[in-house]
């Protein structure tokens, strides 16, 4: 399909295509707020319309329907000082409050428009009851050695005793100078050696341990601890899976976020009594259903389809995809961020399309007949931390049913990069590279 313009899908495209400004279109709004959780996606991880349209999305969600978690493709206990200082727990600005973010890709989160809308959240909390207050919260899987951190200082507080106990058990990572590559590989091929059983059984002492009072506050860090522990305990099956094929690393992944999105939301339930709102920020690889794409003849399902299947019919699952313009990216992984020109969208495929469609900005939220024609594969464009122009084809474009996809697609002709915040890079031994798809996602 190497155009569009005589095309009646195009026709049909531009019937429902609905052009809006600068304010969020209310019939979205409405139409997220019918499931319990909104996943915003994004067509790259370095577009500052993208985040825009997030945070503005999910403060409609929040101000008017009652949105209590903001969850993003970010890492537990980084994200958790952001949570705490949303939430008043912790003083100082949201510069501080982000500062948690010091590992590739530092711009993806510590960017302009993060920043502000973390400082909307906490004043929007700050005149609210704490049971009432909106959380902030990471749902990856990075983070092995600093959730071992974190959930060592809680030990030391709570209970000293189980503190030297998980010391001897993630003990086991240091004959790998915290090197997970390493670790990874030396535990997925047979040689016997594995930090397996140590960090299961501490994942399940700490889930049989009690809060040591009574307030909802040490409810709150009993379950961060948890989370930590669950964390490691998967991170852990993910490093050792690296080396056994991609499809089986981003599975486990994935499951983990999906996971985490099921225990958060029990969580807040015990203590708003009722299944909570959460919003979610993903890239469109995590957040539209795979069994729509390509990625599903590879063996690879993600949070969007697990998320259909685990709460039918409570997940909105909104797309975003642009034609041209800049991102901020990198070339290569660890590698310096750059404002990149993007391309034109490639003939065939569905950026193309919407360029077609001849809009600025447009809101596609399909009937049926319309989803149907969109139910066949195109070429769709994802840009994540890393950006290949001169291998764009190979690199970043995979076919996608766009329609069984997504249950809407905002379409922004031409985006601009992300602004993100200085850099203040911090010395560390902690060596966790991820295996991504595509291109670092």
């Amino acid at each position: 399909m190497p155009g569009f313009r005589s095309h009646p899908l195009l026709a049909a495209t531009r019937r429902q295509a609905r052009p809006f400004g600068q304010d969020v279109p209310a019939e979205l709004i409405e139409a997220l707020a019918g499931r319990r959780l909104a996943l915003l996606g994004e067509a790259s991880h370095g577009t500052h319309d993208f985040y825009a349209l997030r945070a503005g999305i999910t403060r409609a969600l929040v101000e008017q329907h009652g949105c209590k978690a903001v969850v993003i493709e970010g890492d537990w206990p980084d994200a958790a000082r952001i949570n705490r200082w949303v939430r008043g727990l912790d003083d100082g600005s949201a510069d501080a409050a982000l500062s948690g973010f010091e590992r590739f890709p530092t711009w993806m989160w510590r960017n302009t428009v993060v920043r502000e809308f973390i400082a909307w959240l906490r004043d929007y909390n700050l005149a609210r009851p704490p049971w009432q207050r909106v959380g902030f919260y990471g749902m990856d899987l990075y983070s092995l050695f600093a959730s071992v951190r974190e959930l060592l200082a809680y030990l030391d507080r709570a209970d000293p005793e189980a503190a030297q106990r998980a010391r001897r058990r993630y003990a086991c990572f240091d004959h790998f100078q915290q090197n997970l590559q390493a670790y990874g590989y030396a535990a997925g091929f047979g040689t016997g050696f594995s930090c397996e059983e140590a960090v299961v059984a501490q994942l399940t002492e700490l889930l049989r341990s009690r809060p040591t009072g009574t307030d909802g506050e040490d409810s709150d860090e009993l379950f961060h601890a948890r989370q930590n522990a669950r964390l490691v305990r998967n991170a852990e099956q993910y490093y050792r899976c690296m080396f056994r094929g991609r499809a089986s690393s981003w599975n486990l992944r994935d499951l983990h976020m999906v996971d985490t999105l099921q225990a958060l939301g029990a969580h807040l339930q015990e203590r708003l009594g009722e299944p909570p709102r959460m919003a979610v920020w993903a890239h469109n690889s995590h957040l539209g259903d795979a069994s729509a794409t390509a990625m599903s003849e590879q063996g690879e399902w993600n949070v969007g389809e697990l998320a259909r299947k685990r709460w039918p019919g409570e997940a909105f699952l909104l797309g975003f995809t642009t034609y041209e313009g800049s991102v901020r990216a990198a070339s290569g992984w660890d590698e310096p961020a750059h404002v990149k020109r993007v391309r034109p969208g490639l003939p065939g495929s569905w950026e193309a399309l919407f360029h077609e469609v001849g809009h600025d900005r447009f809101l596609l939220l399909p009937d049926e007949g319309l989803r149907a024609q969109l139910d066949q594969p195109l070429l769709e464009r994802a840009i994540g931390v890393i950006y290949l122009p001169e291998t764009e084809r190979r690199s970043h474009y995979f076919n996608a049913r766009i329609g069984a996809q997504f249950d809407a697609v905002i379409h922004v002709d031409r985006t601009r990069a992300l602004e993100s915040l200085p850099e203040h890079p911090q010395p560390t031994t902690d060596v966790e590279v991820p295996e991504t798809y595509p291109a670092g996602v």
